[in-house]
Formats: structure tokens, C-alpha cells, sequence
């Protein structure tokens, strides 16, 4: 058997030997909920997290839902979003990084010395900020790989070292201001969608999904392999795409739909097709799973880790130059205080597995929008943001305590 042969058994869900004999919405239906009783819960809990969070703030102060401050916490939920996406990667392997609020705290000081000090073009500053990021995650990678240092420690580490950085670049003034009425400045503080376009691109993933979905199930009928059920697809498909419509159509109201925000959306489509559609994505569960038999299956381990962490920095280099356009400037306070946590917090909050081996884009997407839903309610209330870290730190608490008891759930039903 070649290599290729035995990575593809490695990787082949036992649902595959089955042939379908069972179709149509119903089957769907109890399909998910077997689902949700074996363990695999999906992106449930945090979606009915987040209809609470929304319906008790949204009682306290009506205002919470207004269109306006929606669109101004899709703006927020951006930057650290993107960051979050990175955090995915990492733990879809099994490791973790710990700097990467130093690493989008040092891209924002690149930009703004190499753009507004030294007077390259903006564009180009941005790439350079981006590539630094990458050679931090390749680091990061080396020390793992070849000296076998703790993911913890070396990106603790570094944590400290580009934090220093940041700090050098910044000089004595501490920080940079972006010129007013930039372009980066203005994606990142006022451009949204114009409307007729935002209702055309909300149609884009639903008809994407029952495309691929279609797809999907042709070819797994043919290989006479079990295939979920073309009734389902296309309920599923009109759900989302009658929910991003209202979403459209609700914040077009006032402001409209963040141009920030749809590249954020963006990103996890895309990373999401990766991590389920491509053999880099299912190396990457299969790594995180068992890296050992990942290896004896023929995957290249070191690239995959390679790859987790040069993404996970260049994501956060993204935010982090994001998160200076928002501001319009680059400061010593950039990337600090719960940058680092908030972008971790969201990508387990949202449903990625602190254990390996589980996740999705998707994931940092809620999780991120929990997370700053869970900010905007409490300011509005006008309290504390000790309150505020307070509640985060339990819905992340929940979030792992859930996991956990997902692993065990899946764990029993296998062997039963």
C-alpha cells in the first residue's frame, strides 16, 4: 500500500463504510441529532450562548441591538477576529502561541515607522510587516521542530523579545499616528459596503455551500458511500442564507456592513475550505489527533507545524495592522493587555479543541463575536470591566468544560 493509501485509511471516518440507504430531511435531522448525542456539538453551544448574551443585553438596553452599534462591534470584533484565526491553526495541532498580541503590537509599530517615518508606500509596509510575522512563526517552528522546545516557552519568549521590539521601534515618543483620511484609516474606522452589494454577497455562501454540498454527495454516491441527504443541504443552505440577508438588511439601516468585517468573513471561508476540503487541512487534524500515527501515515509532521505557526503569525501581523488602522495609530499599547487572551478565549469559545485535532474558522468567527458582544453589553450598561474579564473567563471556562465533556461523549460512543 502506498503512503498516500495509508494516510487516506488514517484519515477516513467510519461513517464512510456505510453505504446510505436512509435519505431526505428527516434523515438529516436525526442524522444531527445523533450527532449532538454522540458528542459532536458543533458550533451549537456557542450559538445559543449567543442568543442569550444578545436577549439579556438587549432587554437591559435596547440600544445594544440598534444597527449602529451592531456595525460598530462587527468594527471591534475585526481585528482580534483575524488573530483569532491564527490561534486556530495552532490548536488544531495540539500547540499553542502565546505572543501573538506582541506580534500584532510590533506589525502596527512596522507600519507606522516604515509608512509614516520613512515614507515607503503603505501597501509595501504592509507586506513587510507581514512577512515579518511569517519569520517569527518559522522561528517558533525551528525551535519546536529541531530543538524540541515547548510551543509554551518559545512563544512565551517571544512574547517578551517582539514586545521589546515593538518598544524600540516606537522610540521615545511611544507612538505613531496614521495620517487622517488615509486609506487604511478609512477601511478601518468608516467604509462599509455599499448596500445593493452587501445583499449580493450575502447570497455568496449559501449557494457556495449547496455547490460544494452537491458536489460532495455526487461523488460519495458513486463511490456508494454514505452522503448526507440533498433536502438537508438545501434547508441548510436557505437558513443561511436568509440569516445573512436579514443581517444585511438590518445593519443597512444605519451604518451598513464593515468592509473590515466582510475580509474577516473572508479569511475564515477560506480557511475553513482549507482546513476541510484540502490534504493540508486533514494533515492538520491528523496531527493534532495522533501525531504519531500521522507520521507513520506519511504526513510530513514538521511541515504541518511548520505551517500552524507561520500562519498563526502572519494572521496576527494582519490584525495587528488592522487594529492600527482602527486606531489610527501605532502605540507602545498595541497588541497588551487582553489582546492575547481575547484571541485565544475565541477560538476555544467558539468551538476549536484546547486538545488537538478539532476545529474550525468558523470558531474564531463566533467566538470572537461573543467575546466582543459580551464588551459592548457591559460598557453600554455603563460597568466595570472587571465584570467584564469576570464573565469572559467563564464562558471560557464553559466553552473547555464542554469540550471535555464532548471528548468523553465521542470517546464512549466509539467504543460502544
Amino acid at each position: 500500500m502506498s503512503q498516500d493509501s495509508k494516510q487516506s485509511a488514517v484519515l477516513l471516518d467510519r461513517s464512510d463504510v456505510r453505504v446510505n440507504h436512509d435519505t431526505g430531511l428527516a434523515a438529516t435531522i436525526r442524522s444531527s441529532i445523533d450527532k449532538v448525542r454522540s458528542g459532536d456539538l458543533g458550533s451549537l453551544p456557542v450559538i445559543v450562548g449567543l442568543v442569550i448574551i444578545w436577549t439579556v443585553f438587549g432587554t437591559l438596553n435596547p440600544t445594544f441591538l440598534s444597527s449602529n452599534n451592531l456595525a460598530n462591534l462587527l468594527f471591534d470584533a475585526s481585528t482580534v477576529g483575524i488573530i483569532s484565526l491564527g490561534i486556530v491553526c495552532v490548536l488544531m495541532v495540539g500547540e499553542i502561541d502565546l505572543s501573538v498580541g506582541s506580534i500584532s503590537g510590533f506589525a502596527s509599530a512596522m507600519v507606522g515607522m516604515l509608512w509614516v517615518n520613512e515614507g515607503w508606500p503603505v501597501a509595501l509596509a504592509i507586506l513587510a510587516a507581514l512577512v515579518v510575522g511569517g519569520v517569527i512563526g518559522a522561528i517558533y517552528a525551528v525551535l519546536f521542530n529541531r530543538l524540541g522546545m515547548p510551543s509554551f516557552v518559545a512563544t512565551l519568549a517571544g512574547l517578551l523579545a517582539v514586545l521589546g521590539m515593538q518598544l524600540y521601534l516606537l522610540g521615545a515618543t511611544g507612538s505613531i499616528n496614521l495620517p487622517y483620511g488615509s486609506a487604511i484609516v478609512n477601511f478601518g474606522q468608516l467604509l462599509v459596503i455599499p448596500r445593493p452589494l452587501a445583499y449580493v454577497l450575502a447570497l455568496i455562501p449559501g449557494v457556495a455551500m449547496l455547490v460544494t454540498g452537491l458536489g460532495t454527495v455526487r461523488r460519495r454516491k458513486q463511490a456508494n458511500l454514505s452522503a448526507p441527504s440533498a433536502g438537508g443541504l438545501l434547508a441548510k443552505a436557505a437558513a443561511i442564507t436568509v440569516a445573512l440577508e436579514f443581517v444585511a438588511f438590518y445593519l443597512n439601516q444605519d451604518r451598513g456592513v464593515p468592509w473590515m468585517f466582510a475580509l474577516f468573513v473572508v479569511l475564515a471561508i477560506v480557511m475553513n475550505y482549507a482546513l476541510t476540503r484540502t490534504q493540508w487541512g486533514r494533515s492538520m487534524s491528523a496531527v493534532g489527533g495522533n501525531r504519531e500515527a500521522a507520521r507513520r501515515a506519511g504526513i510530513n509532521v514538521r511541515r504541518i507545524y511548520t505551517s500552524a505557526f507561520v500562519l498563526c503569525a502572519m494572521f496576527a501581523a494582519l490584525g495587528g495592522v488592522l487594529a492600527a488602522a482602527r486606531l489610527a495609530s501605532a502605540s507602545q499599547q498595541a497588541g497588551t493587555g487582553d489582546v492575547n487572551l481575547n484571541a485565544i478565549a475565541a477560538a476555544v469559545i467558539g468551538g476549536t479543541s484546547l486538545f488537538g485535532g478539532r476545529g474550525s474558522a468558523y470558531s474564531a468567527l463566533l467566538g470572537i463575536i461573543v467575546i466582543q458582544s459580551i464588551a459592548s453589553g457591559l460598557t453600554m450598561l455603563d460597568l466595570s470591566s472587571a465584570l467584564r474579564y469576570m464573565i469572559t473567563g467563564a464562558v471560557l471556562a464553559i466553552a473547555v468544560i464542554v469540550d471535555s465533556l464532548a471528548r468523553r461523549s465521542r470517546a464512549s460512543h466509539g467504543r460502544g
